[in-house]
């Protein structure tokens, strides 16, 4: 298999790649054992979360034993189609999650505030 290939020559891989991966646009029925069946055929499996808030449905996150084997389903199941649904695959990086969330905390701070206050952002 190409990860085999991908060791022997011991390929420098690019900065991002690691062995979480953050799966989108998933079907929201989707049970953990389905997705052993499809993120299993790319190596072992560390662990599996799939998201199950209003907010996290249809997203989960998969983690490698190994580097290797987590690049080659990030290539292989990139627009992967699970009941007609075509998957987002990528590298979890935990810098850009951070600041997505510490945006949407900031918004909400200053949404609390502004309605405290009596302020208004709209034009007038």
């Amino acid at each position: 298999m190409s990860t085999i290939s991908l060791r022997k020559v011991n390929t420098r891989l690019p900065p991002e790649v690691n062995r979480v991966l953050y799966v989108r646009n998933l079907p929201f029925n989707i049970s953990s054992e389905e997705m052993y069946d499809i993120f299993g055929k790319y190596g072992a499996i560390r662990q599996i979360r799939i998201g199950t808030n209003k907010d996290t449905r249809g997203t989960a996150f998969v983690v490698y034993e190994d580097i290797y084997d987590a690049k080659t389903a990030v290539d292989h199941l990139s627009g992967f189609n699970v009941a007609n649904r075509y998957l987002i695959v990528l590298y979890y990086q935990q810098a850009k999650m951070s600041k997505k969330f510490d945006a949407k905390k900031k918004e909400d701070e200053i949404a609390r505030m502004q309605e405290k206050y009596g302020v208004s952002t709209k034009d007038k």
